[in-house]
């Protein structure tokens, strides 16, 4: 995809982050329209993007999984498969190796399902192997819930791999695919994936204000009477599509009109594996850059994603993140926080509506930012 010309680009400054992220002007202007969230060519419009995200994940209706929208942040979404689909006397694997990991531990622990937590360093991806044998030692475990994308740090867990054993061991698979889904390929038939969650305002490059769930039909169909929450009952919103195409309750209706704007732009950037190439060209040049200035990726080479990276934070005891920081949004850059446990770290992302040439001022803007402050990083 060519970059837009200045013109066609506003003057907010550029995020770096992985949700909410920079949006094109085409889907900042579809929100300038009100939508009817009872009218016919609203629920139309819906019932398109719903067909769309399923062609998206390379699935059709007959491979048997409905797509249903669900109001609120990414974290709405996830909480509705955790409370509505494990049975009252089920139990959880829940995989976790950092931040959404442990969110989705802490949602089980609140909603009062019975789980387990299987724990991984933060810079390890997941052991298929070490999951395997805890299904085999634990018969009572019904169901395994694992996230893609660890946006803790950008790392990648194998998802497919865990998932054919999961699969073979006869237990619900939960993939919480929030910062992948749209950028990175996942075959859900093969990785035996029942659920499977995302959001538009990630590598979709919509905006915020509702999920998407994947949900294979049949084990939705057998979830009757398991919600534990009225407005995030993930059966209920289903029936409510299927019955007049609406919403239950009312919907973030600005969001679905950006969100069908995102997906034609998709299209017209030449669909997943083009925006991935972007993506990846973004991830390249960054890791180049930072590396020449000295700074250290948290993860190995062979556990990151071309999707958000963590990078050790300098020595140098005149570096302070806040004025770091500071310095980048003063210069027209949006960054991360770190969010680990055990190291102090900061993140950028690459994905969104950002090129090559993004990155390139960006990384003029930490080397500024960086003199500024009188901090040098010593380049290995």
């Amino acid at each position: 995809m060519q970059e837009p010309p200045p013109s066609s680009r506003n003057s907010d400054k550029l995020l770096f982050t992985p949700g909410p992220l920079t949006t094109s002007l085409g889907v900042k202007q579809a929100m300038l329209h009100d939508a009817g969230s009872w009218h016919y060519e609203f629920n139309e419009l819906v019932r398109d993007l719903r067909s769309k995200l399923l062609a998206l994940a390379g699935l059709t209706p007959a491979d048997g999984y409905e797509v249903v929208l669900m109001q609120g942040s990414g974290t709405f979404g996830v909480e509705s498969v955790i409370g509505s689909v494990i049975p009252p006397q089920g139990r959880l694997l829940v995989i976790s190796n950092g931040a959404y990991g442990e969110r989705i531990a802490a949602m089980a622990a609140c909603l009062k399902i019975q789980h387990h937590v299987l724990r991984f360093a933060e810079d390890t991806p997941a052991d298929p192997a070490e999951i395997d044998r805890a299904l085999a030692d634990d018969a009572g475990l019904s169901h395994v819930a694992l996230v893609h994308c660890e946006t803790t740090t950008g790392l990648l867990n194998p998802v497919e791999a865990i998932g054919r054993d999961v699969q073979q061991r006869q237990r619900v698979f939960i993939v919480d695919a929030m910062s992948s889904f749209g950028a990175l390929p996942l075959a859900f038939k093969s990785a035996g994936v029942r659920y499977l969650i995302s959001s538009p305002n990630k590598c979709l490059e919509g905006v915020p204000g509702f999920s998407f769930v994947f949900a294979q039909k049949t084990n939705l169909l057998a979830t009757a009477g398991w919600a534990r929450s009225l407005s995030l009952d993930l059966l209920a919103q289903w029936q409510g599509f299927e019955k007049n195409g609406q919403f239950r309750y009312t919907p973030p209706t600005h969001s679905i009109l950006a969100f069908a704007e995102a997906l034609r732009e998709l299209e017209q950037e030449g669909g997943v594996p083009a925006r991935r190439r972007r993506y990846e060209a973004n991830h390249h040049r960054l890791l180049e850059g930072m590396k020449a200035m000295g700074f250290r990726p948290f993860l190995s080479p062979s556990a990151l994603s071309c999707i958000i990276t963590a990078f050790h934070c300098p020595q140098d005891a005149r570096f302070d993140f806040p004025k770091f920081y500071r310095g980048l949004s003063d210069r027209g850059f949006i960054i991360y926080p770190g969010k680990l446990t055990q190291a102090e770290t900061f993140r950028i992302a690459t994905i969104g509506r950002i090129f090559e040439s993004d990155i390139a001022r960006l990384l003029d803007a930490v080397k500024e930012s960086l003199q500024e402050m009188g901090v040098k990083v010593p380049v290995a």
